[in-house]
């Protein structure tokens, strides 16, 4: 693309992996709160690739709004990327034939990547379209190594997806050793070995059996992972340029033994898709 680019603002999308509002909140991070007030908003999935999608369509968690029109509800989300970008005259038909935001980022001349922690999220699915660059980590909890390879030239914005894993299952920090990581028996190895169990068709024979202790015990890791990133996120803002727009939310919630789910997914409960957001300009 030549010419000046139709927008100014480089635009991180950073979404904590299964991070509920409560945790969040119940971390007390001091330094993502310098972008904004956290707000109590609604994922539009309850796992990770469906809410990855609809992150991607530029569609944020919603604030549930009532007395409003869902079609309303929309146009304001999408004239919102007109105070990401520092651009003028975006609105739903900006986005249209593909309704894909790395698309239209493409096209107001943006460099975009993605660097993701969940397999799930893998380079070879569907959500890689628009990007430059999209990579997943050879680790699924480490948001520094990200934060090491994000340039931003100065003759074009860039825009990054970040999905930090920190704050999923089972919820390890990137110096915790895996012996010491916590396992729930029929849980455990289904995360670790997905393809074994559901391809192979050796789904575990009965649901494992809950112990609300470690349950406990996991939503305990989950705040200790969200209180590490907010260490983290103060190098992020180190790192942008001072015309950087950053967003941080999460593409779903988790359940620790709440009406007797654990995890996400299949599961119809407010927990799971309840998420904090915040978003500022880096000035």
């Amino acid at each position: 693309m030549t010419g000046k680019p139709a927008a100014r603002n480089n635009y991180i999308l950073l979404v904590f992996d299964s991070c509920r509002y409560d945790s969040f909140t119940a971390a007390r991070p001091k330094v993502m709160p310098k972008l904004g007030r956290v707000e109590r908003r609604w994922s539009y999935a309850s796992w990770t690739a469906p809410s990855h999608y609809n992150l991607l369509m530029g569609l944020m968690p919603h604030t549930n709004p009532r007395k409003t029109f869902a079609s309303d509800a929309y146009a304001r989300d999408f004239l919102k990327f007109n105070e990401r970008l520092s651009a003028e005259g975006l609105e739903f038909k900006s986005f249209v034939p593909r309704l894909y935001l790395p698309v239209l980022l493409q096209k107001l001349g943006y460099r975009t990547h993605a660097m993701v922690s969940l397999p799930v999220l893998n380079p070879a699915t569907v959500l890689n379209t628009g990007f430059d660059t999209y990579k997943l980590m050879h680790r699924h909890n480490d948001l520094r190594a990200m934060l090491r390879s994000m340039p931003f030239p100065e003759e074009r914005p860039s825009f990054y997806l970040l999905n930090a894993g920190e704050t999923h299952y089972p919820y390890a920090l990137p110096d915790e050793p895996e012996d010491e990581w916590p396992k729930i028996s029929g849980v455990h190895g289904v995360f670790k070995h997905l393809d074994e169990h559901v391809v192979g068709g050796k789904l575990p024979k009965r649901a494992p059996s809950f112990n609300q202790r470690k349950l406990d015990e996991l939503r305990r890791r989950q705040i200790d992972a969200v209180s590490y990133l907010d260490t983290a996120v103060e190098e992020l803002f180190d790192l942008v340029p001072r015309n950087t727009y950053i967003t941080i939310t999460s593409d779903h919630g988790e359940l620790f033994g709440e009406d007797g789910f654990f995890g996400h997914g299949p599961i119809v409960h407010e927990k799971v898709l309840e998420v904090p957001f915040l978003e500022g300009k880096i000035r």
